[in-house]
């Protein structure tokens, strides 16, 4: 699967986004760096994917066992304060919280909704963020048809 990001106008950091057929994503940055602060930046995309994620995975689980679970509202609370910390103690730090919302507007019992928490740390994106090692590779595009590739590691 391949995404677009294309700048949207000249000297501006609005992007847009093409995913497959979908409506398209806008991407911005704060003020503060020089954006409009239109959009969403990319650590907010980075962060609703765990949310995401971990909100559709707790819903098939349940749907799977005829759980009673109706509706999740994930919020993602994100400290960035040690992100650009040189060196392998830098940390960026999210916290996930969880709210289950049974069929009949009822709680779910405490066993349940602990259950649907640990369900929630096998989704997919916190596993890729939590335990797999990420490659990326950036390229020239003209390197692709040449077959010239340039690869820059980061750790």
């Amino acid at each position: 699967m391949s995404i677009e990001v294309i700048t949207r106008k000249a000297g501006s950091f609005v992007h847009r986004v093409q995913v497959a057929s979908f409506e398209e994503l806008l991407v911005d940055v704060p003020t503060v760096v020089g954006g409009e602060d239109s959009a969403p930046d990319p650590h907010d995309y980075f962060d609703l994917s765990l949310g995401a994620c971990k909100s559709i995975t707790v819903l098939m689980y349940a749907r799977r066992k005829g759980l009673p679970l109706a509706s999740i509202v994930t919020t993602v609370d994100r400290d960035d304060s040690d992100e650009r910390r040189a060196g392998e103690n830098a940390e960026y730090r999210l916290s996930v919280s969880m709210h289950f919302q049974a069929e009949d507007g009822a709680e779910l019992d405490e066993a349940t909704r602990q259950r649907l928490l640990e369900i929630s740390e096998r989704c997919p994106i916190h596993r890729l963020m939590t335990s797999t090692r990420v490659s990326v590779t950036s390229r020239d595009h003209r390197q692709l048809k040449s077959g010239m590739t340039a690869t820059i590691e980061s750790a």
